[in-house]
């Protein structure tokens, strides 16, 4: 038993690298869902095997930790320096969100994949796209992302990649998956439309602008209180929404009609 504990404990000290919370990756996925053709809707539950994207949202945080994935525990985030860019930023050797969504886009659009590789490479991209949007995940690497930025949480001892991830999510409303995508998701088509233009690079690069101004805001030892978690709110569901929508538009020009 005590070896159970120690082996569970190792566990959740690893999973700060992943990123939203289980609820906001479901919510990244349910929003796509609404905005996909039917082409890609048809397509994408033929390769997901009659599933939903919200079925296999979190999917990845999970296989990370196995041998056969574990190759992909860095693709999950980039790490940005401060007074680094996009650009100058040394890229991990192993990979990284970028690398991994850029890639998989190009794997399948050739359609050269087995079925396996294919059903394996959509459910990551699924996952990849929410954490893209994560502002941690463009965090700095001198601190792992936030993970060594200790703050206070309501009196709680925690790190800043942590309520990142999940405690600010489910502090700034307590609904579930399918309630924030009824609340958020009401925009036109020709406002989605719109932020699906751009590129993986250029989508990026507005996280890690978002994740310099986090830092600003939240420096070590930090005493987060309901005023952080309004001010934060609003950035929270931004991000849920553009990654949702972007997945749509990724998605749709992978598997719609074309």
């Amino acid at each position: 038993m005590k070896r159970l504990i120690v082996v569970c404990l190792a566990l959740l000290a690893t999973c700060n690298v992943f990123g939203w919370g289980q609820k906001g990756h479901d919510v990244v996925a349910y929003i796509a869902e609404n905005h996909l053709t039917p082409e890609a809707a048809q397509r994408v539950a033929e390769v997901l095997g009659g599933r939903s994207l919200v079925y296999y949202a979190n999917w990845m945080d999970n296989a990370s930790h196995t041998p056969a994935y574990a190759h992909t525990k860095t693709w999950h985030y980039m790490n940005i320096d401060e007074g680094e860019t996009l650009e100058t930023q040394p890229r991990h050797p192993k990979g990284d969100v970028l690398t991994a969504i850029n890639g998989i886009i190009k794997h399948i659009e050739k359609g050269k994949l087995s079925k396996e590789e294919e059903f394996d490479e959509l459910r990551m991209l699924i996952h990849l796209m929410g954490d893209m949007h994560c502002p941690m995940h463009a965090g700095r690497s001198t601190d792992l992302g936030g993970n060594r930025v200790k703050v206070l949480y309501f009196n709680r001892e925690t790190n800043l990649h942590s309520i990142w991830d999940s405690s600010l999510v489910e502090s700034a409303h307590n609904w579930s998956y399918s309630e924030w995508q009824f609340q958020l998701d009401r925009v036109s088509e020709e406002f989605a439309t719109q932020m699906q233009q751009g590129t993986i690079e250029e989508w990026f690069t507005q996280t890690v602008a978002i994740a310099k101004k986090i830092y600003e805001v939240t420096p070590e030892g930090y005493k987060v209180s309901y005023d952080y978690i309004n001010a934060m709110a609003p950035v929270i569901e931004q991000q849920l929404l553009l990654g949702g929508l972007r997945l749509a538009g990724v998605l749709n020009n992978l598997y719609g009609a074309k």
